[in-house]
């Protein structure tokens, strides 16, 4: 299995990339619409951090909510600029940069010329005067913002373009730019983060934003910690090296491909390029991300109790041929007619299934929340706590608790806090969508040896394989089991 680790032997700095597949392979033959669910890692290590001999990677543009909203509190409109002042010192020396101030329009504040400015001492001080100088006022189209910030990044060559958006509003001026149109211009040319501040914002929209430009949205409770918060993720901005890597995934003869998404560290939308299954992402450093794919396939006229190929899964790293690449990996699929084998999940895929149905819950109860429906509201919550609990995660829970007292996680009995308001839902559907790693990686492609959870097993007499009670052969090496009253 390949783990992206560097070996004795290798040369150090070397990229290396890796890529491992998990899944439960057994389909039954009987399911009427048979799909089959995996969760792919991917792997890159050794990027090292830092520009190389072409230039920098990096070109960024703040895009600052400058609305009238954020005049009130005073403390708001400060702590945006004295971010966006922490991100701009964080520049190495040559990036391409610029501030946009947005309102129900988008304008550059610096630089004072057509182009994006390189980052030196001189124009960095000059940037900050100029962040400083910023005055709020108007509604709030974000749409013109990130139109504004496509221009701007279309003229540069780095090959990793950066939008850093504040918000503190909802996009109220949609007919200006409407930002549906806007997202399908803007992707795949730059990674947009964003970020909320204030009480006004609306949590799904920058998650909109994000998914379709490959980023990730946060939020602060208090503005005074944005800063740091700014300089946190310009530091893992700037170990970014590797500006594309593409997931090709090939089906065999019957297979469909229903889609491929990121799932960890946060949830991001992918697309084929022309439908040649080909799905590009985008900015790495040394990191692990993973994908659920999702594939469909006729068990008509195919063999059964045997392993078949449904498709194959290879990374590669456009234009770098210094990138040490991991083989393909095979996605495969059993076709069987016992239930005992067909009815479980890879462990990971459960656990991505189930932290997205807590993202549901919790937007569903900050709906029910809007609507005044309280004990909706406070059902949902129970629902989120119950699969927190069931997948382990301590930090989540910790986050409902601002929203609810709760009695039993386990069975989800929440009592929903007096002092609830619309914001703090806002809060936990950004936090939410932070999602966990997951268990540990199985056996690699096809799991073969792993056992569901729950239930009796048996242990397989030629490779002490574990195995459900009610198997009629090995699922690690297809030993026949003698029949069982």
């Amino acid at each position: 299995m390949e783990t992206g680790t560097r070996g004795a032997g290798e040369a150090a700095g070397q990229v290396i990339a890796g890529l491992e597949i998990d899944q439960w392979k057994y389909l039954s033959r009987e399911a009427g619409d048979p799909r089959m669910h995996a969760i792919l890692s991917v792997r890159v290590d050794g990027t090292g951090g830092g520009g190389g001999p072409g230039g920098p990677l990096l070109a960024q543009v703040l895009a600052v909510d400058c609305s009238s909203s954020m005049t009130w509190p005073v403390e708001k409109l400060h702590a945006a600029q004295e971010a966006a002042v922490a991100a701009i010192r964080k520049l190495p020396d040559g990036t391409p940069f610029a501030v946009v101030r947005g309102n129900e329009q988008a304008a550059v504040v610096y630089p004072d010329t057509p182009r994006m400015a390189r980052a030196t001492a001189r124009t960095r001080a000059r940037a900050e005067r100029a962040v400083r100088e910023m005055v709020a006022g108007g509604g709030t189209c974000i749409g013109a913002w990130l139109d504004l910030s496509r221009r701007l990044l279309a003229e540069q060559d780095a090959p990793i373009g950066h939008v850093l958006l504040l918000t503190d509003g909802k996009n109220q001026h949609d007919e200006h730019m409407p930002l549906a149109r806007v997202l399908e211009e803007c992707a795949g040319r730059f990674v947009c983060d964003a970020w909320g501040i204030g009480d006004g914002w609306d949590g799904r929209e920058l998650l909109r934003i994000t998914r379709r430009l490959h980023g990730s949205a946060s939020s602060v409770r208090e503005e005074a910690a944005l800063p740091a918060e700014y300089e946190q993720l310009m530091n893992r901005l700037l170990t970014k090296t590797v500006p594309e890597l593409v997931i090709s995934v090939t089906p065999m003869p019957g297979c469909t491909v229903r889609y491929l998404k990121q799932v960890f560290p946060a949830e991001v939308e992918l697309s084929t390029e022309d439908g040649t299954g080909r799905f590009v992402t985008r900015a790495w450093g040394d990191e692990t991300r993973r994908y659920q794919l999702c594939l469909t396939a006729d068990p008509s006229g195919r063999p059964h109790r045997e392993d078949l190929q449904l498709a194959v899964v290879a990374v590669d790293v456009p234009g770098d041929d210094t990138v040490r690449l991991p083989p393909p990996r095979p996605c495969l699929v059993h076709w069987t007619d016992d239930p005992a084998l067909s009815r479980h999940t890879d462990a990971q895929v459960e656990h991505f299934e189930q932290h997205q149905r807590l993202g549901e819950a919790v937007a569903a109860a900050a709906d029910a929340h809007r609507r005044g429906q309280l004990d909706l509201a406070e059902h949902q919550l129970g629902r989120a706590a119950r699969l927190a609990h069931a997948m382990g995660v301590d930090e989540q829970l910790d986050r409902l608790a601002r929203l609810v007292r709760i009695e039993d996680a386990e069975g989800g009995r929440v009592v929903l806090l007096p002092d609830v308001k619309a914001i703090d839902f806002q809060h936990l559907i950004t936090a939410f969508s932070h999602s966990t790693y997951g268990p540990a990686s199985g056996t690699g492609s096809g799991a073969a040896g792993a056992v569901p959870r729950g239930g009796a097993t048996v242990r397989c007499p030629v490779c002490e394989a574990g195995a459900p009670a009610a198997a009629r052969f090995c699922p690690s090496c297809g030993h026949p089991f003698e029949a069982r009253p």
